[in-house]
């Protein structure tokens, strides 16, 4: 799964997951089992501070095929919905509205319904992503990246205009009783670029 850029809200859910304590938990987590899967591969996920989608789990645990059959992802999700329960996985907010529901963890140690000890990642590699995340956070908080965000919608605001202005230019040269080709293309092209520098645009925002 590509990294994408953390919020700061998943900035504080991985610092806390990386700084808690042993959580207690009504479940099972044995060794091989599904539940235990699902964790473990979270936590995976979770040590490269990303944070999975139902289908990014079942592909990295059965492979792509079995993202495409609804009923074993329905199965997955009703044992990440138990888990939720338990404590043990948290649902985070969805960036955007048609993407799937994605997943964390609330610690990396619990001690499971049979009173088991279950660790899903080492002090070393929890300290590993640490550092990870200290240094991903502090890029982009770098001054660029700050320059960067700033401007991004003042550029949108600006391609918007001049997609506007080619529109109404292209309306006005249609009503006129003689069309000028040169002046239609021209706006056409200009709206038809702004348009697609537009979208690009808002699908990184």
């Amino acid at each position: 799964m590509p990294q994408q850029r953390l919020t700061p809200d998943e900035v504080r859910f991985l610092k806390l997951a990386f700084d808690a304590d042993w959580i207690s938990s009504n479940l099972r987590l044995r060794e091989g089992e599904y539940q235990n899967d699902l964790v473990k591969m979270i936590a995976s996920f979770h040590l490269n501070l990303c944070f999975p989608d139902v289908k990014n789990i079942v592909e990295r645990l059965y492979g792509k095929e079995k993202t495409e059959d609804v009923q074993f992802i329905r199965k997955v999700q009703t044992i990440l919905k138990k888990l939720e329960k338990s404590n043990i996985v948290k649902i985070l907010p969805k960036r955007k509205p048609w993407e799937l529901q994605r997943y964390g963890l609330s610690s990396f140690k619990f001690q499971d319904a049979d009173k088991n000890a279950v660790i899903f990642a080492t002090e070393q590699e929890i300290e590993q992503a640490k550092v990870l995340l200290s240094v991903v956070t502090s890029k982009e908080g770098a001054p660029s990246s700050r320059l960067s965000s700033y401007w991004r919608p003042i550029a949108a605001s600006l391609l918007l205009l001049f997609a506007a202005m080619s529109y109404v230019t292209i309306v006005w040269d249609v009503t006129q009783a003689t069309v000028n080709p040169l002046i239609l293309v021209s706006a056409l092209i200009v709206a038809a670029a702004c348009s697609l520098a537009l979208g690009r645009a808002l699908s990184k925002t």
